[in-house]
């Protein structure tokens, strides 16, 4: 099933999201908060565990991770300074004081080999062009233990005729669904050599999202 090409250059993705980052929760609670979910609780995540998510957004995963895991490590990386201010907000509101919100760039990860416990992410890679996938995927690799859990969120292509729906508004104007498309990343992770890849999918408000697990290498 072939996915369309992403539009949004790297710039476009921070201007745009630095615009809608007033109103994204609205759009994130009536299309992405039941996939969110599943994420993290297919993430299991242990109190007291090295946790990076890559693009937070305003934060409504990764308040949820600091509440599971408050003696652990909690690191987000974003690269729109307007979506890491609100979710500070939210950060400041769970009164932990094991995170850090760094601005950084997905592609270019500053962290040891081997730091992280699990890596999340949520609607990014629907964002990149198809091309980029192994590229930061490999970067996610990296960063993880050798035992390392990984899940991520997309939207993806709809299998209903409905869904079809936020396709066509896509082609009409990218930037009405922030550059979001329909991607299929579970062979990308394969090629990257994840292991144990699981992949679900849901949908709300018939927006399509698919939701992967897996391992690092064993």
């Amino acid at each position: 099933m072939s996915m369309a090409e992403a539009r949004l250059k790297k710039d476009d993705v921070v201007k745009v999201y630095s615009g809608v980052a007033p109103i994204y929760d609205l759009w994130g609670r009536l299309t992405e908060t039941r996939a969110r979910m599943r994420s993290l609780e297919l993430a299991n995540i242990r109190n007291g565990e090295a946790i990076l998510e890559v693009a937070p957004g305003t934060g409504m995963t990764f308040r949820e991770i600091l509440k599971a895991n408050p003696d652990g490590r909690n690191v987000g990386v974003d690269i729109t300074p307007a979506m890491l201010e609100k979710a500070r907000l939210k950060a400041a509101k769970t009164r932990s004081s094991n995170y850090q919100l760094l601005v950084g760039d997905a592609y270019h990860l500053e962290f040891p080999e081997g730091t992280f416990d699990l890596v999340m992410n949520n609607y990014m890679f629907d964002l990149l062009p198809e091309k980029d996938f192994i590229q930061v995927l490999k970067q996610f690799k990296r960063i993880l233990k050798p035992a390392g859990r990984i899940l991520l969120v997309n939207m993806t292509k709809g299998a209903r005729f409905y869904q079809h729906f936020w396709e066509t508004i896509y082609h009409v104007n990218p930037t009405w669904l922030g550059g979001c498309r329909g991607v299929l990343l579970a062979p990308a992770m394969q090629a990257t050599g994840f292991v144990n890849i699981q992949r679900e999918t849901t949908s709300q408000f018939g927006f399509p999202s698919e939701i992967i697990s897996a391992t690092n290498r064993y």
